[in-house]
């Protein structure tokens, strides 16, 4: 008993809330990230976490004794959005060193991966695939106040053929009989396991039709799933107001998503000009962790990361650089999206600098990570930009991200919902 307890105080203090609130908030600069300009002087009136009015510091009359954050000195952007995250886990152990985590291991992971995602300033997140549904408990904890954490869209178990990608568990030997949780073959199958997903909890389903970097045994390009199958996922999904993400790195496998019409591609390393086209045509979203290759191939082997996918990454991760570009100059709506959890949960903002590297301009990055995805996640009325009826999430830096798109790297402070989240 005595153990019990000490282990539930030690959970909530690792994951407590914090409970100071701001009535109002005075920014010395605010970004508009629709027009991209930097608004001076503006205050932020909040009530029960959503701004009910912005206006200039010399219009405004605060009384006394209101609760007020003076950020008189700093840079305030929107909260920042990840649309691929995966926060269960440990991006310290890889391959078969993955094999000796518990699934407890790994949900307390969660936890400590939620509170560092929210204070690098990423307010709200779509998490792309846990095992166990403890993606639905962890937004479930963070949604009822428990613990400290990002908004969270939850996937549960990714849906995906015997033998591939996201769904099955390829280290193991057949003599093992271990099955993944997301497995299907065929279309009814695989709208069974969306049900079964949507009726545990899911916000979102996420599916493969290509191989990948990390699963042993995938060709990272190679189709996986039928365009019938395929078709049967996001029909299922959307009848029941569900969006598909589709992990996919292949050019055919790409096609095949985008014409059974999924919502985002996700990593789009291989797209061609058909792919492109496609994605224009559908409106649908690509999510590129164009960071990630660099966490791989420099830490990737000390994680345990196998030779097999350390191979596959080196054959990839430039050809999507690039790609990125290619698709940004087409005009592809693209949303932010890392992979965090493949390296540490927490660096999200490091994929800015390559965004801004590869094509984008620093407004545009930020705009990808605020805007745009939360066009993709359904919440635009919610979240995205400092405007009213909005929730009261933000940044803020010590210098112009616009100027330097790295600051990012390292807010100052952030509010979720209008609690001070993280400051100096």
């Amino acid at each position: 008993m005595i153990l019990i307890k000490n282990l539930l105080l030690w959970f909530s203090l690792l994951g407590s809330v914090a409970v100071n609130a701001a009535d109002y908030v005075i920014a010395g600069k605010l970004l508009d990230v629709r027009s991209g300009s930097m608004l001076s002087d503006q205050v932020l009136t909040i009530e029960e976490g959503r701004i009910t009015q912005l206006s200039n510091k010399v219009d405004t009359s605060i009384p006394q004794g209101a609760s007020v954050l003076d950020l008189s000195e700093y840079f305030v952007t929107p909260g920042f959005m990840d649309a691929h995250v995966h926060l269960h886990g440990s991006a310290k152990v890889h391959g078969y060193n993955n094999l000796g985590l518990s699934q407890p291991t790994k949900t307390l992971w969660g936890v400590v991966n939620a509170r560092k995602t929210l204070e690098a300033g990423f307010t709200t997140v779509r998490m792309v695939g846990a095992p166990g549904f403890a993606d639905v408990a962890l937004r479930d904890m963070i949604n009822n106040g428990e613990l400290a954490g990002p908004r969270i869209l939850a996937a549960g178990p990714s849906i995906g053929i015997t033998g591939g990608h996201c769904s099955d568990n390829n280290l193991m030997p057949y003599d093992k009989e271990s099955v993944g949780a997301g497995v299907a073959d065929g279309p009814w199958a695989m709208r069974a396991i969306v049900r079964r997903n949507i009726k545990f909890g899911a916000d979102l389903i996420k599916t493969c039709s290509t191989g990948g970097v990390l699963s042993k045994g995938t060709e990272v390009g190679a189709p996986q799933s039928t365009v019938e199958e395929l078709t049967a996922i996001v029909e299922e999904a959307h009848s029941h107001g569900r969006k598909v993400a589709s992990h996919a790195h292949g050019a055919t496998g790409i096609k095949n998503a985008l014409r059974a019409g999924v919502d985002s591609i996700e990593h789009s390393s291989f797209i061609d000009d058909e792919g492109i086209h496609l994605a224009k045509k559908t409106g649908a979203y690509l999510v590129m962790d164009i960071y990630n290759t660099e966490y791989i191939l420099g830490e990737g082997a000390k994680a345990g990361i196998l030779e097999e996918s350390l191979a596959k990454e080196r054959r990839t991760g430039a050809t999507q650089r690039a790609n990125f570009e290619k698709a940004h100059k087409a005009g592809v709506k693209m949303a932010f999206g890392t992979d965090a959890g493949v390296y540490p949960n927490g660096d999200n903002a490091k994929q800015f600098a390559r965004m801004v590297r590869f094509g984008m301009t620093p407004i545009e990055a930020i705009r990808a990570a605020t805007l745009n995805t939360a066009d993709l996640f359904g919440l635009s009325a919610d979240v995205g930009e400092l405007s009213v009826g909005k929730f009261a999430d933000l940044n803020a830096f010590p210098t112009n991200p616009l100027d330097d798109i790295s600051v990012t790297e390292k807010p100052a402070f952030v509010l979720k919902g209008g609690q001070v989240i993280l400051s100096p």
